[in-house]
């Protein structure tokens, strides 16, 4: 009996002790969490857009053989600077200088032929029809000597500006036909970039006042770093592509130092204006199907999802074109915490501030 009375005196010891327990639990609450809050602020703001780019040559050209025969010479190497005149290829000239003293000799019997007919036109020995065909004859065969000069002149071919070769599309000895390809030049002095805006995008230019003005543009150069010299936007093409809608921008880069050559490419940086525009940080969006949300906070703090469209992007911040006015409040902070229509405690954090502190709100 007395064990059965311990028994039953240490189950209820046991019971008291598990019920305080639980009451203890009931009794404490949850600390609930307090969300970081802020609003969009609208200002005036600069953009740097990149575009995609082809960097061509100011002149870039092939020269070619303009008449038949063997290259005899070579006398520059690929990649090697050249000046304007400079040799560059021989043509075996044999045939052309033969053609040239032939069309000499004919010219210095047409001009004997000419004095003579003069001297008998003088005597009224032959007509006047038969001296003006001797001058003609002579003027014919002047004209002869001055062709094969030029066919003469095509065996030598010179650099028409400075510039660096490319490949060599020949060796000495070839056989060339006319026409023939031997290799290109470019003048590498001035660089034309080239890259495509799209429709807005150029009508935003075209119709601002920085059209009155070249446009200043700087090149991020296919190793990730600036091209150490600015541009100018100096011409539009005609018309749009009808396959992407973009239109063709050329700007002209300075290449004193001749680090850009034609055929790089790399990417055009320009600063486009924006002006009154909604500005909200990065992480206050979150993303669902390729849509762009915000969660708008109420006045009674209520939190609703709405999607945005992201008109630009700049580091740690989104422009934003529809959804969303300076005069709400968003969700900065906790979005995956929160539920829509879900009542939360919030504590408001100034937009200016957010945007001046944009480090320590990227975290």
């Amino acid at each position: 009996m007395n064990i059965i009375k311990k028994t039953t005196v240490f189950t209820g010891m046991l019971m008291l002790i598990t019920l305080a327990s639980c009451d203890k639990k009931i009794e404490e609450k949850p600390e609930e969490a307090t969300f970081l809050v802020t609003n969009p602020v609208k200002k005036d703001t600069l953009i740097t857009k990149d575009y995609v780019s082809q960097i061509h040559s100011i002149r870039h050209i092939e020269l070619r053989a303009l008449e038949k025969g063997y290259l005899k010479h070579i006398s520059v190497d690929e990649g090697q600077h050249v000046k304007k005149g400079q040799q560059m290829f021989q043509i075996m000239p044999n045939i052309y200088q033969a053609e040239l003293q032939k069309a000499k000799a004919e010219s210095n019997v047409a001009e004997i032929e000419l004095k003579n007919t003069q001297l008998l036109a003088d005597g009224n020995v032959v007509s006047p029809n038969e001296l003006a065909m001797a001058k003609a004859n002579l003027d014919k065969a002047n004209a002869e000597v001055a062709l094969a000069q030029t066919h003469l002149g095509f065996t030598s071919i010179k650099a028409p500006f400075d510039g660096i070769m490319d490949h060599l599309e020949a060796r000495e000895g070839s056989l060339l036909d006319e026409g023939e390809l031997l290799t290109t030049l470019s003048d590498n002095s001035k660089m034309w970039v080239y890259f495509n805006v799209p429709e807005a995008e150029y009508l935003d230019y075209i119709m601002s006042d920085t059209k009155k003005n070249n446009k200043t543009v700087e090149l991020l150069m296919a190793n990730n770093k600036r091209f150490n010299q600015k541009g100018i936007v100096e011409t539009i093409e005609g018309e749009f592509n009808s396959e992407t809608g973009n239109i063709a921008f050329r700007a002209t880069f300075p290449n004193p130092d001749r680090i850009l050559r034609h055929g790089e490419t790399g990417s055009v940086l320009m600063t486009v204006p924006y002006k009154d525009v909604v500005i909200i940080p990065q992480k206050a969006t979150f993303e669902i199907l390729d849509k762009t949300y915000v969660f708008v906070v109420d006045k009674n703090n209520v939190v609703h999802q709405r999607e945005i469209s992201i008109g630009a992007e700049l580091p740690h911040l989104f422009i934003v074109d529809k959804g969303l006015s300076e005069n709400e409040n968003i969700l900065l902070e906790g979005i995956r915490m929160v539920k829509d229509q879900e009542k939360i405690h919030i504590k408001m954090v100034d937009g200016t501030s957010v945007l001046s502190n944009l480090a320590l709100y990227a975290e």
